[in-house]
């Protein structure tokens, strides 16, 4: 192992739902948020999977039980920053061609910019985007903190 992954996690690091079927939940955050899984455990019907993107040290935990979890429905949402209007659109389409777009695409002005909603296998939204603006608004208020 290297140095690197002895360090402890610091900070916020993961967020867990509940999926009925892992797989199908793998094949959805895989095929519309880019996520891959990192780590799998457990025995079937009640395994886990991290899923990250690789571009920060954050996962998304499935955790599959026959016990339904609370939902991410209505304006609570899971999001992914997409490359391009044009990969919203094209992910919307498959996910309207699979029966899981909710909304959108759409453009929903600052800061929220280009989104759509679907929704996985378990009725958890998850919003697609361009243009929303995270990482300058963190960058903006770590500058100011320092200041």
């Amino acid at each position: 192992m290297s140095p690197e992954s002895d360090r402890p996690d610091v900070g916020l690091s993961h967020i867990a739902l509940v999926v009925a079927d892992l797989e199908a939940s793998i094949d959805f955050y895989s095929r519309y948020g880019g996520l891959e899984p990192v780590h799998r455990r457990g025995d079937p019907g009640r395994a886990v999977a991290w899923l990250s993107d690789g571009s920060r040290p954050f996962v998304l935990v499935l955790v599959e039980s026959d016990h339904a979890g609370a939902q991410l429905t209505g304006t609570a949402h899971l999001g992914v920053g997409c490359t391009s209007r044009s990969e919203v659109d094209r992910l919307s389409a498959l996910a309207k061609q699979a029966g899981c777009l909710l909304a959108g695409p759409e453009q929903a002005g600052p800061p929220v910019g280009y989104i759509a909603i679907l929704q996985d296998p378990d009725g958890h939204n998850l919003e697609l985007s361009y243009g929303q603006r995270v990482h300058a608004a963190v960058t903006q208020a770590h500058h100011q903190k320092a200041s």
